[in-house]
């Protein structure tokens, strides 16, 4: 699904004598469909940046994206315009991916309205999306602000499964979540990636989570990928926030 070949993204500075700051170095990665892959690291190593880099989101310094075949640094505005239908992100912060002033129901039938269906139709996929990610019908007319943490990345799932989209990158999604709904919000996760036969992204700075949902982790340190390892084989070390050279004996 996602081939990912010397991905670079570097930021100069100075005038006179330029510096170079690598925020990503060379990333590598393979992900296969219907499967995850989970992107761990200490804050700073890059991971967002990758997602974003992956996506377009952000012009890359050099390196090849590669979604389904398609070479995603090729293609002309128009052409990736149509592509990103089947290419989602979740972002870290529920509330802040979410308009304040519109209702529930508003914003999970943004991108139906972008399918041009009929009202009627409309509003009977918000309910069936509503009863997908366990959200109540008396959710509908209410505002962000209203609801919990859990129950904005819900809505923000709604909302990606209107467009059925083949892949997902999930930057940190449960970080801004009690433990106790980050796994409900896991759990869910897993089962419409099942459901819909999805690809997922995942990325987090906490390991054991990114155990429970991943096929395989890579490690990521100074914009490199340090390890790239199935997920039985990969060792959780609760004192993760030593230096990753120092934990994986790398350096």
């Amino acid at each position: 699904m996602l081939e990912v070949e010397g991905l670079t993204k570097y930021y100069s500075s100075g005038v006179i004598h330029k510096r170079y700051v690598k925020a990503v170095d060379g990333v590598s990665l393979i992900i296969k469909k219907g499967e995850t892959l989970g992107l761990v690291g200490e804050s700073g190593c890059g991971k967002t940046t990758v997602s974003r880099l992956i996506l377009r989101l952000i012009k890359p310094t050099g390196g090849k994206v590669l979604f389904d075949g398609v070479d995603l640094f090729a293609l002309k505005r128009e052409e990736l315009r149509k592509i990103r239908s089947r290419m989602q992100m979740i972002f870290q912060d529920p509330e802040s991916s979410l308009n304040p002033r519109m209702k529930i129901k508003d914003s999970i039938s943004e991108p139906l309205k972008l399918r041009k269906l009929p009202k009627k139709e409309i509003e009977q996929r918000i309910l069936e999306l509503m009863e997908i990610v366990e959200l109540l019908p008396e959710h509908i007319n209410r505002y962000p602000y209203q609801l919990s943490g859990g129950q904005n990345q819900r809505v923000i799932l709604a909302r990606i499964i209107a467009v059925n989209p083949d892949f997902i990158i999930a930057d940190e999604p449960t970080s801004a979540l009690d433990v106790s709904v980050q796994a409900q919000i896991l759990n869910m996760m897993k089962d419409l990636q099942k459901k819909y036969d999805q690809t997922y992204l995942f990325i987090s700075h906490d390991l054991d989570v990114v155990k429970s949902i991943a096929d395989s982790i890579g490690v990521m340190y100074l914009g490199r990928i340090l390890v790239y390892s199935i997920t039985q084989s990969i060792h959780i070390h609760r004192d993760y926030y030593l230096p990753l050279q120092l934990r994986w004996g790398l350096l």
